[in-house]
């Protein structure tokens, strides 16, 4: 099995530059609305209401600042159409794209821990 350090020189300063990327990542992915937005997204744009409800239980202001903070890194495009009443609707923007692998092994290993924790709960019954 391999490790998260292996094939890694093992020195303070490299240490720091792992801590350093890690830290740098979740600085922009925080918070535990960011990658189910880019995952709600990923089959096309949405209006804000349709990604509220894609996301359930996210209020109406958590939802707006998290999709200000996704689209101020990239991530999302905002486009508003002069209809009345005036339509904006979200969608992922190139960049999202650098986030597939990431995301792909989030949703395994969240699949993997959800089996381990209800295979170790009917254990102990």
């Amino acid at each position: 099995m391999e490790t998260l350090t292996d094939n890694h020189i093992h020195t303070p300063e490299a240490c720091n530059a792992s801590i350093n990327a890690v830290r740098d990542t979740l600085y922009v992915l925080n918070g535990k609305w960011k990658l189910p937005l880019i995952v709600a997204l990923q089959n096309g744009p949405l209006r804000f209401n349709d990604i509220q409800r894609a996301l359930g239980d996210i209020t109406p202001k958590i939802l707006s600042k998290e999709l200000r903070e996704l689209e101020l890194n990239e991530f999302l495009t905002r486009k508003v159409e002069s209809t009345r009443p005036v339509t904006v609707t979200y969608q992922l923007a190139e960049y999202s794209r650098s986030l597939k692998s990431v995301i792909e092994e989030l949703m395994k290993w969240g699949i993997q821990h959800r089996e381990r924790i209800v295979a170790s709960r009917k254990k102990a019954m």
